[in-house]
């Protein structure tokens, strides 16, 4: 949801780089430790994700009108955009935001430089993507784009925090880990996001998530928030 920041604030420990560094190899041997069952923390995780995601769409509400009508008036095209990405146990589901880009039925072949689809072939992602619209770069800037995604939150397709959510090709990168990623819901927010998500490279991304994954609970899901409100008051937002 959010780049890197302060490394004060979001680098990991020594402790914390040194466990990232074996996430991966220790998920493809002994998957099982990551499917530890955590019912008490499932339930209140479940409750939490109900009422903050309620309440904030609720307070939210005039800004989501404004937001709307500063997509629809700027540029042609849906308030909305679904983008379909892989839910808990791989089940596919339409993913809400603010549309940030311009319409264009173009193949995005016809869209991009040679270097840019390099870059989104690799990385998913395209610095100063042309395609981006101007109030699109704001809404990204600002993560406001993704706030829709309290609705997905609410109806139990998302939670606050847990891995972000992959697109099918994408799913590819996780290898034999693949499963244990798709084990939980995805999140609005992130371990991987309050931690340098613009600087590090994927393998460091998929060893996070895994991280997160293996630790989650409520006092981790709570400093992740934490570092998640930090990020939005100083305005490291997403590019």
């Amino acid at each position: 949801m959010f780049d890197n920041q302060d490394s004060q604030v979001n680098t990991p420990s020594v402790e914390e780089q040194n466990t990232l560094e074996m996430q991966k190899i220790e998920a493809t041997i002994n998957s099982t430790i990551y499917y530890k069952k955590k019912p008490i923390f499932a339930f209140f995780k479940r409750i939490f994700d109900i009422i903050s995601s309620f309440l904030a769409i609720i307070l939210l509400s005039p800004l989501f009108l404004i937001l709307a009508l500063l997509v629809k008036c700027t540029s042609k095209g849906p308030v909305f955009y679904k983008h379909r990405r892989l839910g808990k146990k791989g089940k596919p589901f339409s993913m809400l935001k603010f549309r940030t880009m311009k319409s264009d039925n173009r193949p995005i072949e016809e869209q991009l430089s040679k270097e840019q689809l390099e870059q989104f072939y690799r990385e998913f992602k395209v610095d100063n993507d042309p395609r981006i619209t101007k109030v699109g770069k704001f809404l990204r800037k600002s993560s406001l784009d993704e706030l829709p995604q309290l609705f997905n939150i609410l109806i139990g397709q998302m939670s606050i925090v847990g891995p972000r959510p992959i697109i099918d090709i994408e799913s590819s990168k996780y290898g034999l880990t693949r499963n244990v990623l798709l084990s939980v819901k995805p999140g609005l927010t992130s371990y991987w996001a309050c931690h340098g998500r613009s600087s590090v490279d994927y393998t460091e991304r998929i060893n996070m998530e895994l991280y997160y994954i293996k630790h989650r609970s409520l006092w981790l899901d709570f400093k992740i928030i934490m570092l998640t409100a930090v990020k939005v008051f100083k305005k490291d937002g997403a590019k």
